[in-house]
């Protein structure tokens, strides 16, 4: 273990310990405390923040998620940065309903149960609980699932909510460190290991705004959760929930999100097929078209954005553009780890 020092966050009047060997954002998690994230590995900027006071030095990360230039004005990242001292940090973006109420981490030990292909590249990945029997999250948060014989993981979002048993939504690419291990490398039986949860892709139950959802690929997977969530909670805040895919085949569990509909007092799903579709499909081209000809209210709305990251930095400018606040636009970005 390394010395130990002080990080005091602002706007929002927080403090915590945080040691030399960890980062920022580690030591977030182990207190409890919820600080804005995306990856944690450097990639998506979602947890970029201003050093005000100390020193800190950053593991390796993408220019995309920093530039350099934002560097040299004294922008880090938390999940990249360790204290060399006592720091005072501005958070550039924060929760404060999220900040203090975070769900503690948790290690836990899985067996497989299922293994099913839904599209030609999506794959149903359900697990049992081994060790702990309870896994405590938010609907719409992720775990990290380590991969077998490496050190290294692969980060998943529930598609179902707590107490019912796990299941992730996993887009599988060529060479995929995890999943490249659904086409015969793991079988039902074998056990895994993740942490989590992570994330803060949650429902705000401080809002009355109408909920509105875009995904895309296994970006379904945590706004099913979401959608679960309102069901069992009988919010009854109107929800419209935009899917964006290549083809009609790449359209799966429809009958899930009209049984959810179906419980819900106001509710729209918007299949939006890219590249081909039959002729009496009614919405085609990219889902953010379609988002911005039949959504004329959006600056009103809290959004959840799930998917590939061209469709949620396309999904965020359209927002942005339309007049929602940052703070109201949710997204997760899915990135992908290929073996070398």
């Amino acid at each position: 273990m390394g010395d130990k020092h002080v990080v005091r966050f602002e706007p929002v009047d927080l403090e915590m310990e945080v040691d030399e060997d960890e980062t920022v954002l580690n030591a977030a998690f182990r207190q409890g405390i919820a600080l804005m994230h995306g990856c944690k590995e450097g990639q998506c900027a979602a947890c970029k923040s201003f050093l005000l006071d100390g020193d800190v030095q950053m593991d390796r990360y993408s220019t995309f998620a920093l530039a350099e230039y934002e560097s040299d004005e004294g922008y880090i990242l938390l999940c990249k940065s360790h204290a060399y001292s006592d720091l005072t940090v501005e958070l550039m973006n924060y929760d404060e309903e999220e900040l203090r109420n975070a769900v503690p981490l948790q290690h836990l030990r899985t067996r497989v149960a299922a293994i099913e292909p839904v599209t030609r590249d999506i794959v149903s990945l359900r697990l049992d609980l081994v060790e702990p029997d309870k896994f405590t999250f938010k609907p719409g948060q992720y775990a990290d699932i380590a991969i077998p014989g490496h050190d290294a993981h692969r980060s998943f979002s529930m598609a179902t909510l707590p107490g019912d048993p796990l299941e992730f939504l996993i887009k599988k690419y060529p060479g995929g460190h995890f999943s490249g291990l659904l086409d015969g490398g793991l079988e039902v039986g074998d056990e895994l290991e993740l942490d989590g949860p992570y994330g803060t892709f949650t429902l705000k139950k401080a809002s009355d705004r109408p909920i509105l959802c875009i995904g895309g690929g296994a970006g379904l997977a945590p706004i099913l959760s979401l959608l679960r969530h309102v069901v069992a909670d009988g919010i009854d805040r109107p929800v419209r929930f935009y899917y964006g895919a290549r083809t009609h085949e790449d359209l799966f569990y429809l009958d899930q999100i009209e049984e959810l509909g179906a419980e819900l007092p106001d509710f729209k799903f918007v299949g939006v097929l890219s590249e081909s579709w039959p002729d009496d499909w009614e919405h085609t081209g990219f889902v953010t078209e379609v988002v911005q000809r039949l959504e004329p209210g959006l600056a009103g709305a809290d959004a959840y954005l799930c998917g590939p990251p061209p469709m949620v930095d396309a999904a965020i400018d359209l927002l942005e553009t339309a007049g929602v606040p940052r703070e109201h636009i949710h997204y997760d970005k899915f990135t992908t780890s290929v073996a070398e």
